[in-house]
């Protein structure tokens, strides 16, 4: 799975399809690959709620974000954690390293805020229940 954010990041043009087809793939992917115990809407809304606890922390401060930024990174490490526990497949995991890698900076993040937030809308559609 390969994540693209940018069509044409100095123009600040955004893949096209990010937010609708790549986030609904993604999602009925993870979804499908979930079990009772792996992939739990409440274990991936766990990492969604962090990544919306960095925004609120960062808000539209350059160094503020540029603070959060080695904490944000630091989600590699909870997913290989919770991988390890048999809590969230390579999937997941792989999406959040994926998005990591191109989150550079405040405009990066946010393009990651609003495709894991699609993600979660489409997630609790093709995961409606625990």
């Amino acid at each position: 799975m390969n994540i693209i954010f940018w069509k044409d990041k100095k123009n600040k043009l955004i893949m096209p399809d990010l937010f609708s087809t790549e986030a609904e793939n993604l999602a009925k992917k993870i979804a499908e690959e979930g079990t009772k115990t792996c992939n739990k809407r409440s274990q991936i809304r766990k990492f969604y709620d962090e990544v919306l606890n960095f925004s609120a922390r960062a808000g539209n401060d350059p160094v503020e974000f540029e603070k959060i930024l080695p904490y944000l990174k630091m989600l590699n490490a909870k997913t290989a954690y919770a991988k390890g526990r048999g809590l969230i497949s390579d999937s997941f995991k792989d999406f959040i390293s994926n998005c990591l890698k191109q989150v550079n900076d405040r405009d990066d993040f946010e393009v990651f805020l609003s495709l894991f937030e699609a993600f979660m809308g489409y997630y609790r559609f093709y995961r409606p229940s625990e």
